[in-house]
This record gives structure tokens, sequence and C-alpha cells, in this order.
């Protein structure tokens, strides 16, 4: 299946086309590397955070992994800079020059780490570079968004939003399940030794060719147009006297503005928790706490990637259909009943292996009901003048609590009660403060034209 596919007949298909490729293709550049960092975790853990000599089974190595979880959650905190610095950029001078920057610094960062040298090479330096990129990925990450699902679903004919929103989303999961799935083909073909040694480094070089690909689709394409001046959702002119700023319309309402945004966080905070818990999290939780092997820990994660994927765009469709509240809801309550059972078949010693498969897949699944009509239903709550910043921020701040926390908090506490229920409760917790929040959709927003 292709965007081509699925995108209706009418005279601007091919300007559509165009905004649904370009907008969607970085997203898998992004969480590509997100995956890869993830599954990699371990290994990671031991290349830059853990002093030479220390052995796996010492707390210096479990600290380390806590360091690593703790650089990844990094990230996710400088989303929120991103998305007010590249949001504002997006709303006043257009998406495609905020999605050309954002690509080149998350293409330059992601590269960057694959050459780095170890904490073997050059001491505590070390940790701290691999932190200031990603640092700078988190950041770029942060205007993507924003900027991406504005594009896709201003381009969208009437009612299509939800699904070219959903391919946002989509081209996450493929982003993810190619990082998983690299990971786990090297994990495959190369040796122990040669993986913790260079074999690591493989999958973020690959970000160079791909990072240029997209900036060479995004430079090619045009940029939407906007509401003509005096219209009301037109932003305001840059630098004109105040009577022309008067001519835009009436400007938006910072209170009501950072309320819709707090609800925002709220509709998506169940899933940005799952996600990271059984899509990226999965890996190092059971290689380092159930003592999976390291390449069954990676192949469960490709799975979990795999379900993910296959509900992402028939959610987005329906939800076009029966509206983004009863799909985004079922995934929220789904993730709330299954997470504990899910997890336990995991955890039984014996539990054959079609049956585990299935219970990764079924996680998968679960998270991309949320992930289907979510893109959509965050660019329904804003008006487009303020359309990239409100919604790239509202992703951004729940990706850095409910996201970007997940692989510390989950190993923290694991660590600290013993307890291996850890991931279940965390994801179950925050869908169930998310549900609250989808109930309070509308059922015709989907209906309705972007303000």
């Amino acid at each position: 299946m292709t965007p081509t596919d699925l995108l209706p007949a009418s005279p601007s298909r091919a300007a559509a086309r165009r905004a649904l490729v370009a907008g969607s293709a970085g997203n898998l550049v992004e969480w590509y590397e997100f995956g890869v960092y993830g599954c990699f975790a371990t290994v990671l853990a031991s290349r830059f955070f853990t002093p030479p000599g220390t052995g796996t089974g010492s707390a210096d190595h479990a600290e380390a992994l806590v360091a690593t979880y703790a650089s990844f959650a990094l990230a996710f905190f400088f989303r929120p800079v991103g998305a007010l610095l590249f949001g504002r950029l997006g709303d006043r001078l257009g998406r495609r020059t905020t999605l050309v920057l954002v690509i080149g610094l998350m293409t330059l960062a992601t590269t960057l780490i694959g050459l780095l040298p170890t904490r073997a090479d050059i001491g505590a330096a070390a940790p701290w570079l691999l932190t200031l990129l990603r640092a700078l990925q988190g950041i770029s990450a942060g205007g993507e968004f924003g900027g991406a699902v504005a594009l896709m679903t201003e381009a969208a004919p009437p009612g299509r939003r939800g699904l070219y929103g959903a391919w946002q989303s989509f081209t996450v999961a493929l982003g993810l399940l190619a990082g998983a799935g690299t990971a786990a083909a090297l994990a495959a073909v190369l040796p122990a030794a040669a993986l913790h040694a260079w074999g690591w480094r493989i999958p973020f070089l690959l970000a160079l060719p791909l990072g240029l690909a997209v900036l060479w689709l995004r430079t090619s394409l045009e940029e939407p147009p906007g509401p003509p001046p005096g219209h009301p959702g037109a932003p305001p002119p840059v630098g004109g006297p105040p009577a022309a700023r008067a001519d835009a319309g009436e400007p938006p309402r910072r209170g009501e503005t950072a309320r819709a945004v707090v609800l925002g966080i709220g509709r998506v905070m169940g899933w940005s928790a799952a996600g990271y818990t059984f899509l990226v999290v999965l890996p190092s939780y059971l290689h380092a706490t159930l003592g999976a092997s390291l390449r069954d820990a990676l192949l469960a994660t490709a799975l979990a990637n795999l379900g993910f994927a296959a509900t992402i765009l028939p959610a987005g469709l329906l939800s076009d259909r029966i509206g983004r509240r009863p799909v985004m809801l079922a995934g929220a309550l789904g993730v709330v009943v299954l997470a504990l059972p899910l997890l336990d078949v995991l955890r039984a010693p014996g539990t054959p292996a079609h049956l585990r498969a299935a219970a990764v897949l079924a996680a998968g699944a679960l998270v991309g009901l949320l992930a289907g009509p979510g893109p959509a239903m965050l660019a329904e709550m804003f008006p487009r003048r303020v359309r990239c910043t409100a919604l790239g921020l509202s992703y951004a701040l729940a990706n850095a609590v409910f996201s970007g926390c997940a692989g510390l908090v989950v190993t923290a506490l694991t660590a600290r009660t013993g307890d291996t229920a850890v991931p279940a409760h965390y994801a179950a917790g925050a869908c169930a403060l998310s549900a609250l929040a989808l109930s309070t959709l509308r059922g015709t927003d989907h209906r309705e034209p972007l303000r």
C-alpha cells in the first residue's frame, strides 16, 4: 500500500500527494533513529556511560543503563523548545521552510552519533557529546511534528483528514520498524563482539542517505496556499503597522490556546506512554529484566511495531467515518484492560513462541488505534494561525513527560521495587487518564472544516 492508493481523485491530487509524501517522510527518518537508540540502549550504555572494565552485572552497569535512558529522555524535553521555535516559524513563514530546516538538523545530529568516539576513546567527554547530539535531535523533532501534521491535514480533501494525518503516524511506525528491523538484522549477522564494538554505528550512519532524500523532497515542495490577508485564518503580517495587523483578524486568545494545549496533552498522553513502553523500551526491558537474549528482544520489538503499523491507517480511515472519539477511546481502554495480561504472557516461563508473538502484536495494535486518528484530532483543536505551534507543543510536552521518561521510569522503578509488571502499570495508568480527556471530544469535529 502506498499513499497514492488511498488518495481520492481530485484536481488537487498531485499537490496533495506531494504534501503527504514530503510531510510524512521526515517522520520515518526521525523515528528510525529513535527506534535504533532504544534498541541499542544496552550497547550504548556499555560504550558511552559505563567506565571501562565494568562488568555487565554490576551496579555501575545498571546505573549506566539508567543514564542512557536519561539521555534518551533529555531529547524529549528539548522537543517543546523545538515546537515553540520551529512552530512559530511554520505559522509565520510557512510549513515548507520549517520542514527543510528540521530534517537537515536531524540528519546531521543522527549521523554524528554514528561517528562519535566512545568513552574508552576520549573518556568522560563521550557521554556529554552524545547527550548534546540528543538535545539537537530533540529540538529538530519538536518542530517536525507540528509542521508535518499541519501540512498534511491542511492538504487533505474533505472527509480525509484522519487518513492523511494517519500517514504521519504510519511513517513513525515504519521508522520504528525499520530501526528495530535493522538492529535485529545486525544482531543476527554480526557476532556479539563486533556488534558492540562497531556494528551499532551502522544504523545511525544510514540516516545520512535517508535524510538527504527527504531534504530533496522537501526543497522541491511548493508552499501550500494559506487564507488571503484579512481572512480570520490568516497569520498577521510580520512587522506591519498596528492597523495592518488588526486587519489580519482577531488574534487568538492566549488563555484559550493554553487551555487547549493542556487538553491536547491529556488526549495524547496515553498514546505517548503506551507507544514508547511497548514499541521502544520493550527490547531493553526484555533483555535486562526478563533475561531474554538481545536477538529475541529485538525480534519481539519488531513484531510489536508491525502490529502498530497494521492498525494505524485503518484507524485513521475509520475515524473519518465514525469520529475520533470512539476509535481513540477503544485504544486507550484496551491498554487499560489488556496491558497486564499481555505482559504476563511475556513473563510466564514456557509460553509458546506463537503466543508471545501474538501478545506483542496486540500491544502494538492497541497503540495504533490511538496513533491513527491522533494527528487529525490535534489539528482540529487549533486555528491555522497557531496550528504548527500549538499542536506541536501539545505533542512535544506529552512526549517529553510520558514517552521520554518511559525507559527511565520503568527501569528505575523495576530496579527499586523488583516488580516486573511496572511497564504494564505505567502504560495502563497513563491511558486511563487519557481516556478521561478523550471523552470530551465532540462527535462532529471530524466533519467540520479546519479553522
